[in-house]
């Protein structure tokens, strides 16, 4: 199994778990990290709607959690016809683990339906920048 059928796997997985009692829309997210480890998350749905969290960033607290550094590669797999991209919120939180070419896969339960990059997806992110001592 290769790297990203094992990622879609667990997305479609983890997919099942969310919590989406007022949408009904549950959706599964895995990373992988630069060392080869797999993390995954699922969206958690609240009441108060803005309180919710996406599968994107329940995969990178996951991540982070266990130490994890930057993002290699991201699968997100929900139902239905239009294709779930991560929101404008789950794209800038991308950007602090990943890079711009950084692949963003966008999936169904059956298989991928469209790759992006993360760079494709937000351009000209937000990024700290070091200054130069």
């Amino acid at each position: 199994m290769s790297d990203l059928d094992a990622m879609h796997a667990r997305a479609t997985e983890v997919r099942l778990r969310a919590h989406a009692p007022y949408s009904g829309f549950k959706v599964g997210a895995c990373l992988r990290s630069d060392d080869g480890r797999l993390f995954a998350g699922c969206n958690v749905e609240n009441v108060a709607y803005p309180q919710g969290l996406c599968a994107e960033a329940g995969a990178i607290a996951a991540m982070v959690a266990a130490g994890g550094g930057r993002i290699e590669e991201v699968i997100i797999v929900a139902e239905g016809e239009p294709l779930c991209t991560p929101c404008g919120g789950c794209r800038q939180k991308l950007a602090e683990f990943a890079g711009p070419d950084t692949p963003i896969h966008v999936a169904s339960p059956q298989g991928i339906r469209a790759s992006f990059t993360l760079g494709g997806l937000l351009p000209e992110s937000f990024r700290f920048e070091k200054a130069a001592p």
